[in-house]
Formats: structure tokens, sequence, C-alpha cells
């Protein structure tokens, strides 16, 4: 594992992961023990998930391993696992009151969609990726290496599915270096403006679309956002230009590097875990899943889109989408176009 010798951040390979101590830490008795003292003082101060505050679900044992999840994302590897709270002895109501507790604590929750949902349902809702207003996460498809949409992805990890659903990921930062010495040309091409889709999100009278760049260095910290479906569906809207030749090449060399074996690694997540990724640094991606025919079995994982407030400073190309580029600030997630913040959305409801 070395520095990128583009950035300051870390190149990773899947051997550089074999030590799990490095991205893996287990709750201890006093952890657990933590979270479930910060449950009963919510539940005494009668705060909702709606009123809910970092002072009304008090940590003290568990905020210093929630720290230290934050410092791995921003300055190691870019992912890290908190592993084994014991799902079974809590309610669906009270896992999710947890989990929004626990992200009040890491930085602000942003919006995944138009219907301002800060506290998402990854389940298979029968979408597909591959429709203009279709998402990924509501699907049982395998969904190819890209990112989300806020500094951080955090996935809290309910029930798994009866096959599949592996989770993989690799560092972006070792492919993109793979790319500027193999191909500085097609490096090049990536740090240039794409046209993206909304995907519907998009706010009431503005485009369909956006223009980012899939690379990009700002003050020596590298980003890479790679919604490669966006890019493609953004082609589908008369007023955005094809692709050109080289668009296509960079496109397909990315998309074989994050296939190849030498960049990725993957793991099964177990009922328990919670999983954080750097969306900068790290891409990731998931095999398709059979569920169980038992409604209160099928594969259930819940999303937070976070702002940290130890993040990096983005460049000026990734102010259209981030809405923000400054460090350490609110931004990132897709605008709302509601005023309050929606936990359940009428289409999570199954």
């Amino acid at each position: 594992m070395t520095y990128s010798p583009l950035s300051k951040d870390l190149a990773w390979l899947p051997a550089d992961l074999e030590d799990q101590s490095r991205w893996i830490y287990r709750l201890t008795p006093a952890d657990i023990k933590d979270i479930e003292n910060a449950l009963a003082a919510s539940k005494a101060a009668g705060a909702t998930i709606e009123t809910l505050t970092k002072e009304t679900f008090p940590l003290d044992i568990f905020d210093d391993a929630l720290a230290l999840t934050l410092d791995r994302l921003e300055n190691d590897l870019g992912l890290f696992v908190l592993r084994g709270l014991p799902v079974e002895r809590f309610t669906k109501d009270e896992l999710r009151l947890i989990y929004w507790g626990i992200g009040l604590h890491m930085g602000t929750a942003r919006s995944q969609s138009f219907k301002g949902d800060v506290l998402g349902d990854v389940r298979d809702f029968g979408q597909s990726a591959v429709t203009q207003t279709g998402r990924g996460y509501m699907s049982r498809e395998g969904l190819g290496f890209h990112t989300d949409s806020a500094d951080i992805v955090a996935l809290f990890v309910l029930r798994t599915a009866k096959s599949g659903g592996r989770s993989l990921f690799c560092s972006s930062v070792a492919v993109a270096d793979e790319i500027a010495r193999t191909r500085p040309d097609l490096f090049e091409v990536l740090q240039q403006p794409f046209y993206h889709s909304w995907k519907g999100s998009e706010r009431p009278g503005e485009k369909p679309y956006y223009r980012q760049p899939i690379f990009s260095i700002e003050d020596g910290r590298f980003s890479s956002r790679w919604v490669a479906p966006h890019i493609w569906s953004a082609q589908e809207f008369e007023d955005v230009p094809p692709l050109t030749d080289a668009q296509t090449e960079a496109m397909k060399l990315l998309i074989s590097l994050n296939d190849d074996p030498r960049f990725h690694t993957s793991m099964m997540f177990e009922p328990g875990d919670f999983q954080f990724l750097n969306n900068h640094v790290v891409y990731h991606a998931r095999t398709e899943f059979e569920d169980w025919e038992d409604e209160d079995r099928k594969r259930h994982l819940l999303r937070l889109w976070l702002a940290p407030a130890n993040s990096r400073p983005l460049s000026e190309g990734m102010r259209e989408f981030y809405g923000d580029v400054r460090p350490g600030v609110p931004r990132g997630g897709f605008p709302a176009r509601v005023d309050d913040p929606v936990f359940v959305t009428q289409d999570q409801k199954a």
C-alpha cells in the first residue's frame, strides 16, 4: 500500500485489506451497553426519530468508535466496518432510531432523492437502475462499481438475503493511478465534465441533467464520483451531446479496471454490521441476490448519506452536484422538494 503519486490519499489493493483489524472493529460489550443506554435515554426524553438529537441520544464510550471510523474514512483506507450489534434484541423502530442517532453523531444526513428521504431502505422493491428514474438500491439486481451521491455512504444490515448480495469495493485512487500510469490521455479525459442525468431528482424548472468530472483533485485530495448509469441515462436527452470516442473508451477502461480482481475485494454482510465508505476514494458494487419468500426474512439494509465535519475540499467542477465544495460543510445528496426530512417514503412501506 502506497500513497498515490497524484494526491495525499492511500492507494490500496486487496492484499492490503488482509489485516482486518485495520478496517473492521467489533463492538465491545461496553459499546453495546452504551447504545442501549442512549436508546433508553431517548425514550425517557420522549424523543421520536423526527425529534431526536445528539443530546437526546447521548453516546459516551461508543462515540470513540465513531470518531475512529470518521478518521479512517478520511485519512486511511476510506472504508470501515463496525460489527456486532445484536439486532435481535431490538424492535424494527428501535433499530431505525439507533441508526439515526448514530448518524447524528457522525455528520449531517443528506437527502437520497427528491422526496427528501434521509433514511433509506435498501430492499427489493422491484425497481431497476437501467430505467430513467429507477434506483438500483430498490432492486435485487447486481450493481456495478459506483459511488453514492454524498461524502459518506453508510449501510446498517438488519437482515441478509437467502444467497448473494455480496458487497464489493475497490480503491478509486488505485484505479486512477493505474489509468494515469498506463493511459495518461484518458486520465485527462476523466477530469473533464461528463453529462449526468438527475434521474428525476432535478429541482422544478431545472434541466434534467448536469455536468461533472469523474476524477478531480483539489488541494492534494483526490475525489471520484462515478455513476455510469447516470451518464448513460443523460444520453437520452436530445440536447445532451453524444459521448466522444475518448469518453467512451475512458469509461470502458474504468469499468474493466474496477472489475479486475487485482483491484477489488469483497465481504459478506452479517446482521448488525455498519459499513461506512468514503465515496471520494472508494467504489462499491453488489452481486445479485436471491431473497427469502418469508417477508420477515427478506434482505433489508438501512442507508444514510452523510456529510461529516472532516470532509475534504472538492474541485469547482463538483459544485453543480454537491452544491458546496468547501470542506466540512453539509453538501451532497439530491435536492429535496419538501422542507422537512422524510424517514419513510411511500414506496418504502413494504
